[in-house]
């Protein structure tokens, strides 16, 4: 689904390795097979177990077209919840099993973990609550289990070979303590992933297709000579009763965004995306669907697997994560318009949607939620948007697309980065973890599948993955079609049912029809050097972009949620600066107040973002009022009233990024005031005693990031910080 899939030499037939725990590898590759075999394999798929992946779209940047997949693995691994499963699918697996048995042995996460006959079975150990954010990555999950796989298989020799599959939406509760709400069902799995030993790959440019052949030795056991078998599944098809499947109520979707409007202005939400689900009868064999949605909507992300019960059939638009050495990036796509009838339809419906406010403000917020994202596990500064609001064309609709850039840090890898996006904001809302509650409170049944990802875990540690969107579950001849689109405040619940509709019309057509990166970080001095600063996090979806900035100035920063947060401010004596971040609600929903009084106590500055803001200003007596329409990813004007160290040199007035609802109509005399809006709200403060600052705009939002102005502040706010404690 990548370009370096298919660099394949005309002198490269044969390659032996040893991976880093000593087995030994034979790759053989037999070049211009034909392209009739490839259309056995997408047959075969009817049937068998295994996968196909395929690009339709290239644009020199992100995309090449080709396709690579596979039938009949050895090794299939299924997860849900803790517990997990890896079966051996024919002779080739069982010798196999034994190895991944002594791999996952000396996983420290792991416990029960036993082999009987074709089967490998463990459960991960109860995760420890988490305390540093930046270590959220790293607590057991799933996660262990494949890092445990990719290691053992680990060899910059092959960039072909990994685990393929799907991931499902459940695996967000591995990550974040979300109630689950609704009863999942019995073939409910988080992720279903195989290990092949036989790819078949083609390369549109060329014209050309390979197949590739892997034997594995170790320990005097080898895989050389068994026969490249597997049992067939019962097709994932048949007829049903037309009564048995649920109709569509036109209108249920618009009433489920009202039900999202209020959570917008009581600032709970910037945005959200709930999703609804179709239903078709459907008897036609899955490559027959595969094939024809290909040819009427080609994406960057199609696919085809087989998973024994169920076919995942699907035209995703969307990159989910792609990792290549240590380069990490994503294309996070919001705003949506439906095509013309002809070019010039075309050309004036992309003149609308750039021109649109709604659709704008729906993918900045993405993007700086997705900058965020990329801001827990990247080198500090190496997060960069290197394309803005891209229209990307498809068979039905434009959308607009940003591309985002980074450079992994030293201790995170291809799992880290998979792990810190779940689930993008294309898909959830902001912030993130609210915008997930309410899915799972709201949404009539389980995502399953949609919303998750699919694509290919590589053994090099590269990974390249898209998110499972435009997606057709086909089981026992029933077609499930999810689909959502993005709300914010301005949303028209009608217009936003349509939306949905024109998104799933392609695969209703398909099943009715026949047929590494230069380092441009800014230039700042390292005013934080030898600083420790606490961000205390108030389930904000920015919160690590805050963090790297204030990293970019040289300060050690530890990023924590409220209860701990507190805890450590009893406890432990070193820091020089609490930051408040920003967050869903009211301060009072975080017990601001305690917050904030164990820092006078403890006569450590403060600082206060948006929320932090608004916490500071009512502790000192200031009233919170509601602003008659949200500023959700909105870019303002801040004028500067007062000259002050926060703001040196920026001049008189600073463009910011703004994401609340909830303003102070007037500062009590205690609070100077620093800068407003043209229309006299409150954007900043300092306290006229004490080292206390805020600001109600966001300045790691892109929209404040004008000439560095965001970053700047927040070296100015270091500089600031004295490295002793004040005495009142």
């Amino acid at each position: 689904m990548n370009a370096y899939l298919f660099e394949l030499t005309d002198a490269e037939t044969e390659k032996v390795y040893q991976t880093r725990s000593g087995l030994t590898v034979k790759r053989h590759i037999d070049k211009g097979i034909g392209h009739p075999a490839i259309e056995r394999v997408l047959a075969r798929l009817d049937r068998e177990k295994g996968a196909w992946f395929s690009s339709g779209v290239e644009d020199g940047e992100r995309y090449v077209r080709g396709a690579i997949g596979f039938v009949n693995p050895p090794i299939e691994l299924v997860s849900r919840g803790p517990s997990f499963t890896i079966r051996a699918l024919n002779r080739r697996g069982v010798c196999l099993l034994p190895v991944f048995h002594q791999w996952l042995a000396h996983e420290p996460a792991m416990r029960d973990l036993r082999r009987e006959g074709r089967l490998l079975t463990g459960t991960i150990k109860e995760r420890p609550m988490v305390i540093n954010e930046e270590e959220r990555t790293k607590h057991p999950s799933i996660f262990n289990v494949l890092r445990a796989i990719q290691q053992g298989f680990y060899s910059e020799e092959e960039r072909f070979l990994g685990l393929y599959g799907a991931y499902g939406y459940d695996l967000i509760f591995q990550f974040e303590a979300i109630m689950r709400r609704k009863p999942r069902p019995a073939h409910h799995r988080d992720l279903h992933l195989y290990l092949p030993d036989e790819l078949f790959a083609v390369d549109h440019r060329s014209g050309r297709a390979y197949r590739l052949a892997y034997e594995f030795s170790f320990g005097g056991t080898t895989t050389e000579g068994i026969e490249r078998a597997g049992s067939g599944a019962p097709p994932s098809l048949g007829r049903r009763d037309p009564g048995a499947i649920p109709p569509y109520r036109k209108g249920s979707y618009a009433e489920l965004v009202r039900q999202a409007l209020p959570a917008f202005s009581q600032g709970d939400l910037f945005e959200v995306v709930p999703s609804q689900v179709l239903y078709e009868t459907c008897d036609r064999p899955p490559s027959r669907i595969f094939r024809r949605l290909s040819r009427m909507n080609p994406s960057p992300y199609g696919f085809l697997i087989h998973l024994g019960d169920q076919h995942l059939i699907g035209a995703s638009p969307e990159m989910y994560v792609r990792v290549q050495g240590r380069r990490v990036e994503t294309s996070p796509i919001s705003g949506t318009i439906k095509r013309g009838q002809n070019a010039m339809e075309d050309a004036e419906n992309v003149r609308r949607l750039l021109n649109s406010a709604k659709d704008e403000a729906e993918l900045t917020m993405c993007t700086d939620v997705d900058r965020n994202d990329k801001s827990r596990i990247c080198v500090p500064g190496s997060v960069r948007v290197i394309g803005r609001r891209q229209i990307e064309r498809y068979a039905r609709l434009f959308h607009t697309v940003d591309h985002i850039v980074g450079e992994l840090a030293p201790d995170y890898d291809a799992l880290d980065a998979f792990m810190t996006h779940m689930w993008a904001v294309t898909v959830t809302g902001a912030p993130k973890l609210e915008a997930m509650r309410w899915l799972e409170a709201h949404e009539a049944t389980p995502r399953e599948w949609y919303g998750g990802a699919v694509g290919c875990l590589y053994f090099n540690g590269d990974m390249n993955t898209g998110l499972t969107l435009r997606t057709i579950k086909l089981a026992g001849g029933m077609a499930e079609m999810r689909v959502g689109a993005t709300l914010l405040y301005a949303s028209d619940p009608e217009a936003e049912e349509e939306e949905t509709l024109v998104k799933v019309s392609a695969l209703v057509q398909a099943l009715k029809s026949d047929g590494r990166a230069a380092d441009t970080r800014q230039n700042v001095d390292r005013p934080g050097q030898g600083k420790r600063v606490l961000l205390i996090d108030h389930e904000d979806s920015f919160v690590h972009t805050l963090a790297n900035y204030l990293k970019q100035t040289g300060a050690d920063v530890v990023t924590v949620r409220p209860q701990p947060a507190r805890q450590m401010l009893a406890d432990d004596p070193s820091f020089h600066l609490v930051v408040l971040s920003p967050g869903p609600g009211k301060p009072e929903r975080f017990q601001m107040q305690d917050t904030i009084s164990l820092c006078l106590a403890r006569r450590l500055p403060i600082f206060g973002i948006c929320l932090g803001f608004q916490g500071l200003a009512e502790y000192f007596g200031a009233r919170l009022d509601v602003l008659p329409k949200p500023a959700h990813g909105e870019k303002s004007t801040v004028y500067i009233r007062e000259r002050d160290s926060l703001f040196a040199g920026m001049g008189k007035a600073l463009a910011v990024g703004r994401y609340h609802s909830l303003f102070v109509p007037e500062l009590p005399p205690s609070l100077l005031l620093l800068a407003e809006t043209e229309d006299g709200i409150p954007m900043a403060f300092r306290h006229r005693q004490y080292p206390l600052s805020a600001v109600l705009f966001h300045p790691e939002s892109i929209l404040s990031a004008a000439s560095g102005g965001g970053l700047r502040l927040i070296a100015n706010l270091m500089k600031s910080v004295p490295d002793p404690a004040y005495t009142r």
